[in-house]
């Protein structure tokens, strides 16, 4: 036994790991930046408050904080043209500009120069004044004048972006445009000529062969993986003690987000595995005794057809005929409490892992009782039928022949002798029944409104809170190693 529970252990540690791996390279390839969720400016994505630069400087906070300035792992692969600090560049799509300009010319010297003219470019981009230059000339049309300014930050942003040659040179041809033609923005000529010599000098001083000659960087623990999966020492601790990290949406501690909602769905989960369980097995009994007969033929018809039935179909009909006062309002049709009710009793915990107050159970047992039959019907079927077999399997065995032959009772034989040996395949199966518990049910909490795990992951789904999904994975991930 010790060997084996040994074995299980060592298997178990480099599960975790290649879990926690999956997760992490899941959540740095998910769209957008968190940083651009995270700062207060996420509502205003355009224009100058984009690049103003006390936007900037919160956004390196934040990066900072949340360790999204370290390189990506303890190490990486790449090729003798690469940048080893090209993870600095904050821009996701700025950087993977840079990676791609860096595969099609092989010299970051050239592409870092080129990258920096076009960034003093931007910043001469942003100094110009509009008002001061109609003052100067009152006879120009300041709205074309804004759009003209508007177009040359447009396309300045558009070559920081964009490697494909056509679409950088219809770029170029627009900015030549707009800067040369145009009186009015002379400022610029000399940041633009020199963003032209350094777009040259990519071609003139390509070095194509260095992109094929790897290189291995290695970067030690200062890294945002190490950062993610161990925390940094100081407020974070890592996902390997707890610690998921903040929700994008409200900023809040994820760890604290889940507590109670795993609670809501685990105890949902529970009642309605205890109560398939309860049911199912005097069945699946009864249908091993009953072997072949109508009955068991009539039951396992039933059951089937319950099984088909799918959960949204059964718990929207349970609302409209037991929650609907048009028809039969018997049960509350949404929630968990009532919030009046609730705030009228204080010794009511909030923590749906306080269970055993006999007032709080009886004015929530109604708000439970369809989610919870929409939770267990389905199980009738898949329960029942592994007891059946387990149990025509064990009454066939020779031992139970010898207990019938000493005058036993059918009774004793079956439920003394036969049950006990014929429970183990359906105790196994709540070991795969556990995860899906204490996940919850996206679909039945979301059709009742409870605020478990699977309605928050619902909600983080559609709000791309990326943390939240990928805590939510990495805990299923964990149950069910």
């Amino acid at each position: 036994m010790l060997k084996y529970t040994l074995k299980r252990l060592l298997v178990f540690i480099p599960m975790i790991i290649a879990i926690s791996l999956i997760a992490f390279i899941i959540s740095i390839n998910a769209p957008g930046d968190p940083i651009d969720r995270l700062s207060k400016s996420a509502g205003n994505e355009g224009g100058a408050e984009k690049q103003s630069g006390t936007t900037k400087k919160e956004k390196q906070k934040l990066r900072k904080k949340h360790g999204l300035d370290l390189p990506l792992f303890y190490f990486s692969i790449s090729d003798l043209a690469s940048c080893d600090t090209l993870y600095k560049v904050q821009d996701r799509d700025q950087r993977e500009n840079l990676e791609s300009l860096i595969h099609q010319f092989g010299n970051w010297t050239a592409v870092d120069n080129y990258y920096k003219s076009l960034l003093d470019l931007q910043i001469e981009h942003q100094k110009i004044d509009i008002n001061a230059i109609y003052e100067n000339d009152s006879t120009l049309n300041k709205n074309d004048l804004n759009e003209s300014l508007n177009q040359i930050g447009f396309n300045i942003v558009s070559l920081l972006e964009e490697s494909n040659t056509v679409i950088v040179d219809a770029k170029f041809g627009n900015l030549e445009r707009l800067i040369t033609n145009d009186n009015n923005f002379t400022s610029l000529s000399s940041a633009y000529h020199n963003v032209k010599n350094r777009r040259k000098l990519l071609s003139t001083t390509k070095t194509k062969w260095k992109t094929y000659i790897p290189s291995i960087n290695w970067y030690g623990f200062k890294s945002q993986y190490h950062h993610w999966l161990f925390g940094n020492g100081k407020e974070r601790k890592g996902i390997i003690r707890g610690d998921f990290g903040i929700s994008y949406n409200d900023s809040q501690e994820i760890k604290d987000k889940i507590w109670d909602k795993v609670g809501i769905s685990f105890t949902l989960s529970l009642l309605s595995i205890l109560l398939a369980y309860l049911v199912s097995i005097p069945i699946g009994i009864y249908s091993a005794y009953k072997k072949d007969s109508r009955t068991d033929k009539t039951l396992s018809l039933i059951l089937f057809i319950l099984y088909s039935l799918p959960t949204f179909f059964v718990g929207t009909v349970l609302l409209l005929f037991f929650a609907n006062s048009d028809f039969y309002l018997w049960f509350p049709e949404a929630g968990i409490k009532d919030p009046v009710i609730w705030g009228n009793h204080p010794e009511w915990s909030d923590s749906f892992w306080d269970i055993f107050n006999w007032s709080r159970i009886k004015h929530q047992a109604p708000y439970l009782l369809l989610p919870i039959i929409t939770y267990t019907y389905g199980s009738f079927a898949f329960l029942s039928r592994i007891m059946r077999i387990g149990m025509i399997d064990i009454v066939s065995q020779d031992y139970i022949r010898t207990a019938r032959a000493k005058g036993l009772s059918e009774k004793t034989v079956i439920l003394k002798h036969a049950l006990r040996n014929s429970l183990l395949p359906i105790i196994t199966v709540f070991a795969s029944i556990f995860p899906m518990a204490v996940g919850g049910s996206i679909i039945i909490e979301v059709i009742f409104s409870i605020p478990g795990m699977g309605l928050e992951m619902f909600n983080a789904l559609l709000n791309y809170d990326y943390p939240m999904i990928i805590a939510f994975f990495t805990l299923i991930g964990f149950l069910t190693m």
